[in-house]
């Protein structure tokens, strides 16, 4: 941080001296994201340019939006081209990345508040059903985890023959599914709940069990198991 008595030397409307001066936590999300654009386009600043980008998506306004946003959104708006397009899903990749990487630290397949922590900025932004499977060991140790398959707007479709070659071709003992509700509320439908006897019918010929199945939400998760249909078996569903 520069001393103070260089501040009266700086305009502070400008992001660049913004940040420097008074740091980034001082600045608007506007401003933040013109650091990232760099450059504005005729008559209009770099600030202008990104509070449009905020705009520009109708349902989910702000910084959220641009989880919604791929290159070909950015491109219409004036001003944002190919390579700043590109910076910005870049900048949306990292974000995503630095999430998940923070809350691998305290991922414990034993609680599944962790592992909706450790999925939820990964799938809450999905504007379709995205199911992952997460393979684990004989400790319950985290082997890694594919993406199986990708739904409608309401439902997604995987046969357990894709879930279990998947999981053998890592060695797994057990799975956990992971899946996304696009309409934030994370209830367990009807389908969800077939889908899950079935699966884990199929992972008991074949000495894998189903542990759990996670349901991400919008910033809200429910877990089979804890809602005790894991235990008591999935006929009672």
């Amino acid at each position: 941080m520069k001393p103070i008595k260089d501040r009266a030397h700086a305009d502070l409307s400008r992001p660049y001296e913004k940040a420097l001066y008074l740091g980034p936590e001082k600045m608007t999300d506007a401003e933040l994201l013109a650091v990232i654009l760099n450059t504005g386009a005729k008559g209009e600043s770099a600030v202008d340019i990104a509070q449009r980008i905020l705009n520009l998506s109708p349902n989910k306004e702000g910084l959220l939006g641009l989880w919604h946003l791929g290159i070909e959104d950015y491109k219409t708006i004036p001003g944002i081209g190919v390579v700043k397009a590109i910076r910005l899903v870049c900048i949306s990749e990292l974000s995503r990345r630095l999430s998940t990487l923070s809350a691998l630290k305290t991922l414990d397949f034993s609680d599944s508040a962790t592992v909706a922590a450790y999925y939820q900025e990964q799938l809450r932004h999905e504007e379709r059903e995205k199911l992952i499977v997460a393979m684990l060991d004989t400790r319950c140790r985290f082997l890694g985890d594919t993406e199986i398959s990708r739904g409608t707007v309401n439902a997604s479709y995987a046969s357990a023959r894709e879930i279990f070659t998947a999981a053998l071709r890592m060695r797994a003992v057990s799975i956990v599914l992971v899946h996304n509700h696009p309409s934030g509320d994370p209830s367990p439908s009807e389908a969800d709940l077939i889908a899950t006897r079935q699966i884990a019918e199929a992972g008991r010929l074949l000495g894998i069990c189903v542990y759990d199945h996670i349901i991400i939400g919008d910033t809200i998760y429910a877990s089979l198991r804890e809602f005790g249909y894991m235990d008591e078996g999935v006929e009672s569903f």
